[in-house]
């Protein structure tokens, strides 16, 4: 039987974890960021300027280009970059992402962080 920190190790060996620096470069150069937070956690501290709000109970919906709930955003080629409250939620939609066929994934890690780091956000 499978434990929480079994799909974390998972997930961590699969997508790639960049530092919020990174994040902030690759943001700049156009690359797609997702935050993967439920839309309450959202409206309480805002996002990354941009990013797509997907939650991770709609991911697989919102990632499939065959699905009616397809989100443009949501392209296969693109770069994406996950972002949740911690890393936590944002490393294991990526393995998710990358089993749908996404072959550029990474995990910023946490909104704070990112906040820390001078990212740019919006509300």
């Amino acid at each position: 039987m499978k434990k929480a920190a079994d799909f974390m190790s998972e997930a961590n060996a699969i997508v790639p974890k960049i530092t919020p620096a990174e994040g902030i470069a690759r943001h700049a150069a156009g690359a797609t960021f997702v935050d993967v937070r439920d839309s309450g956690d959202v409206a309480k501290s805002g996002t990354i300027a941009g990013a797509l709000r997907i939650s991770r109970g709609m991911l697989e919906f919102r990632a499939c280009d065959e699905h009616a709930l397809h989100d443009a955003g949501m392209q296969k080629d693109a770069e994406i970059i996950l972002i949740c409250a911690a890393g936590g939620q944002a490393a294991l939609a990526g393995k998710t992402l990358h089993e749908m066929g996404f072959a550029n994934v990474s995990n910023v890690g946490g909104f704070t962080a990112w906040q820390e780091a001078g990212g740019p956000v919006e509300d």
